[in-house]
């Protein structure tokens, strides 16, 4: 069955930086779009970035368009996040998903197996 397990969040203070991890298994991982999502205290799920299958293509937010970075590493089924000029915005849990077929192009959150994401990691930025 799908399993992805977060890690690496953590509390930060504004300007820092953290890389979170999603270690994947269970699925095709180097088949599918991968994405992080993320939901702050009291809000929905937005999505925060998608990466492609082959890891060429990445898309942002653009409320975090130039601070993070998405990448993955198919031989070891395993996407990143790297965060960094973080803000107290940024605060919330990040989930990791991939998409919900295979070769499924992500453009929202609609092709997202959100169902499915992981336990997700507590990201907090605070003074």
């Amino acid at each position: 069955q799908v399993q992805l397990v977060e890690s690496g969040g953590g509390t930060v203070q504004p300007g820092g930086s953290l890389k979170l991890s999603c270690a994947a298994s269970g699925f095709a991982f180097d088949s599918y779009q991968m994405s992080w999502v993320r939901q702050a205290p009291g809000k929905g799920l937005e999505w925060v970035s998608f990466i492609s299958s082959s890891g060429y293509t990445q898309t942002y937010a653009d409320a975090v368009k130039g601070r993070f970075t998405i990448s993955r590493d198919n031989f070891k089924n395993i996407v990143f996040l790297q965060m960094n000029d973080l803000r107290p915005e940024d605060t919330a849990v990040y989930y990791c998903a991939k998409a919900r077929e295979i070769n499924l192009v992500i453009q929202n959150m609609d092709q997202i197996d959100i169902g499915r994401r992981g336990q997700g990691t507590q990201v907090t930025v605070s003074a």
